[in-house]
């Protein structure tokens, strides 16, 4: 029972460090392609199984 307030402890020591812009372009890339994906496999289901939806 004494592991989560070491682990709080810790995370307070710990200072602020920022995101890289390498970083943020990464999670936007990410993000971006992860909804592109979502839309165009809508659109191919729609396509492919008209009656289905």
């Amino acid at each position: 029972m004494d592991q989560p307030t070491k682990l709080s402890e810790e995370m307070k020591k710990m200072e602020y460090e920022p995101l890289l812009p390498v970083e943020l372009s990464l999670i936007r890339w990410s993000i971006g392609i992860g909804v592109g994906s979502l839309f165009f496999l809508y659109w191919l289901s729609q396509y492919l199984f008209p009656g289905g939806h």
